[in-house]
């Protein structure tokens, strides 16, 4: 599975990813509301190693890089979540290098997903969940078209303490 457009590609992790995914993921900073921040080369290959073999599988979290189409470079990566009985929900988490934020790449990564789900793979629903104090990625949502759905009070605990957790989400009929 790859999916691409002028300027951005988005293809499956692979294990020659590791040190670079590893570069940008790391940064605690830049990530601080994230999930997940590794600390060495070997988590990150572990990580790449449990991606699933095919993309849409039910029940599984599927991870892609994003590159710039120009020059080759791995600028960030999306996780896809399949879930629900009838794996016609999905679930999205993207994280970009800080040097690679602010030129609508990751805009162009998700509008190209998202297209791909809903026309490709005919799914139901689309959602994303994420910290509100991490409000660059709220505007992100609302310029992809998703509604917020749910405000969930110190609902998740991450990084040592209670955070918010804001949900949104598209239906199929209402993608553009």
């Amino acid at each position: 599975m790859k999916l691409e457009n002028e300027r951005i590609i988005l293809r499956p992790i692979a294990k020659q990813d590791a040190a670079r995914v590893l570069e940008y993921r790391a940064d605690k900073i830049a990530n601080a509301y994230q999930g997940w921040i590794p600390e060495n080369l070997e988590e990150v290959e572990t990580f790449i190693e449990k991606n699933p073999a095919e993309f849409n599988q039910p029940e599984s979290w599927f991870q892609l890089v994003i590159l710039e189409k120009e020059t080759g470079n791995l600028v960030g990566d999306i996780g896809v979540h399949f879930f629900g009985e009838e794996n016609l929900q999905v679930e999205f988490g993207i994280t970009l290098d800080k040097a690679f934020q602010g030129k609508a790449l990751a805009s162009e990564s998700l509008n190209l997903l998202i297209n791909y789900l809903f026309k490709d793979l005919k799914k139901h629903r689309i959602m994303a969940s994420l910290d509100p104090r991490n409000t660059a990625s709220e505007k992100l949502m609302q310029r992809l078209g998703l509604r917020k759905e749910a405000h969930f009070v110190k609902s998740y605990y991450q990084n040592g303490t209670w955070a918010d957790d804001v949900v949104f989400a598209i239906l199929n009929e209402e993608w553009k």
